[in-house]
């Protein structure tokens, strides 16, 4: 690997106009998907993730998402340095961030700072382009109807994904969901909201002075009840997270039946991703929500 190494110190420090050390300081962990590492180089440490050069697209994406949640000046991320790929290598610096120990103010800083967040608005749903949640593509084509993106742009693709993995019995439960899915809608009315997209436990944490930090976005504009159910189905986030955003920008009813909903979606990737032992959690997921709708 070190040849590989030098490879990649030349590229950044190249594109980045600084002089990195000939290899990586240490890796980091947490990257499920690209390697990821601290590389120390003339101006300080900076995060690399890197892989091959078919993951250019989607640490591309990965780099505008950051920029598009910096932009609503809400909960801090990490300053992208630059991204691009050659030599069979695709990579994506950012700025090194020392993180310390998450407090109760922490979060209740993350659930203000997340509400602004999703006050930052836009015509339509979905995002000027396609990124990845995991390594599952995403599709973002703009749409004003929320019902119809997220049956169209979510939901149907999983399980159309997961076709080998279903039995004709659930498949067919899946699809009557998918057809019954306005019946969540109507009185629920959101606005397209800049959502992280995939805001699990991991992929927060406090910088060195106890601020919330963001990270590993899979952006686009939807229901902010998005990201609040996504944060309940790993766990990772205490109550004073919760207290915050509620005081910031209380929830609408019919909230709690929507977590359910939008988090089928996560755990459809990740049946697709790794595999049947998420199939009981699929199969529960969706005889709960179909009751909701009476069948």
């Amino acid at each position: 690997m070190a040849g590989s190494f030098d490879v990649l110190a030349r590229l950044i420090g190249s594109a980045l106009g600084l002089r990195l050390d000939p290899e990586p300081a240490q890796r980091v962990h947490g990257g499920s998907i690209s390697a990821t590492c601290r590389w120390n180089g003339s101006a300080g440490p900076l995060f690399v993730k890197f892989g091959p050069t078919a993951e250019h697209a989607m640490l591309e994406a990965e780099a505008e998402g950051l920029a598009e949640l910096k932009g609503a000046a809400a909960v801090r991320v990490p300053e992208v340095r630059g991204v691009g790929a050659g030599e069979g290598h695709a990579w994506l610096a950012l700025e090194w961030i020392d993180f310390g120990s998450p407090s109760a103010g922490t979060e209740a800083e993350f659930g203000r700072r997340l509400a602004v967040q999703h006050r930052r608005r836009a015509p339509v749903f979905g995002w000027h382009r396609d990124n990845t949640i995991g390594r599952t593509p995403q599709a973002n084509r703009r749409q004003p109807d929320w019902t119809a993106f997220l049956r169209d742009q979510r939901l149907r693709p999983q399980v159309e994904l997961a076709g080998h993995h279903l039995a004709s019995r659930l498949r067919e439960r899946c699809e009557l969901l998918l057809e019954r899915l306005g019946d969540f809608f109507a009185t629920h009315r959101p606005d397209p909201s800049l959502v992280h997209g995939d805001l699990w436990g991991g992929n927060w944490h406090a910088d060195s002075g106890g601020r919330p930090v963001i990270f590993d976005p899979a952006v686009y504009y939807g229901d902010r009840e998005v990201d609040l159910a996504m944060t309940r189905l790993f766990g990772g986030f205490g109550p004073a997270f919760y207290r915050a955003y509620e005081v910031e920008w209380p929830l609408e009813a019919g909230a709690d039946v929507r977590v359910d909903l939008y988090n089928l979606y996560h755990v459809l990737n990740h049946l697709n991703l790794f595999g049947a032992g998420y199939l009981p959690q699929v199969r529960s997921l969706v005889e709960r929500l179909l009751a909701e709708t009476g069948h």
